[in-house]
């Protein structure tokens, strides 16, 4: 299993510390959320701030981007230092050509899903990707309750991938926790995103090392 905390629960003023702590972490990847205010109802921040963190990182990038029209967005990511950029399905209308993007760039290329999305919408690209974002909770804000409906999405999804031979990794993303993880992995799940449960707790390498070994 991979961890990938997310950076937007960090102290913003601390920025290059709380890169540096993940560095010296146990953590796999460091996800980091784009919103436009207009696919979902929150700005985060953009290819400006990404370059900063990669200036710092010496980890996976994970770069999830909740914008419309990310093929607009996706080479200045790439340059930006991402390693892996995934775009919603339901901000797509040429998801196939997004994501062959993605890999032109040489980047890995990721497809995340929102709650009510079926997974029986991505049969058609699941063997032209490197990884699944199934939201747990809706997209836009952090600190939200997890989805239970999860845990029936991640056994389609993997269901999906051994049917079709695709190699892409299950991430999980929203309300993950040292109650939940576990379950999820056990459920197929390959990558699990945390934020909130990391970054406010009291010692957040702890936190990471406690889900590593949870799961």
């Amino acid at each position: 299993m991979l961890l990938a905390p997310s950076i937007l629960a960090s102290d913003f003023a601390n920025l290059q510390s709380e890169v540096e702590m993940l560095n010296k972490s146990q953590a796999d990847w460091i996800h980091i959320d784009i919103m436009d205010g207009v696919f979902v109802p929150n700005i985060s921040f953009g290819i400006p701030v990404c370059k900063a963190i990669a200036k710092h990182a010496k980890k996976h990038l994970d770069v999830h981007l909740m914008i419309v029209n990310p093929e607009n967005y996706v080479e200045n990511f790439a340059r930006a230092g991402a390693n892996t950029i995934s775009v919603h399905i339901e901000a797509c209308q040429h998801l196939h050509r997004n994501l062959q993007q993605i890999r032109n760039l040489g980047c890995q290329a990721g497809i995340a899903v929102n709650p009510h999305t079926s997974i029986s919408q991505l049969e058609n690209v699941i063997e032209e990707t490197d990884l699944v974002c199934l939201m747990s909770v809706n997209p836009g804000f952090g600190g939200q309750k997890f989805i239970e409906q999860t845990y029936k999405k991640v056994s389609e999804l993997k269901e999906l991938i051994l049917k079709t031979g695709s190699k892409a990794l299950i991430e999980i993303d929203g309300g993950v926790n040292a109650d939940n993880a576990k379950k999820l992995v056990d459920a197929g799940a390959d990558v699990l995103v945390a934020g909130s449960f990391v970054f406010s707790s009291s010692d957040p390498m702890e936190t990471i090392s406690n889900i590593k070994h949870i799961s």
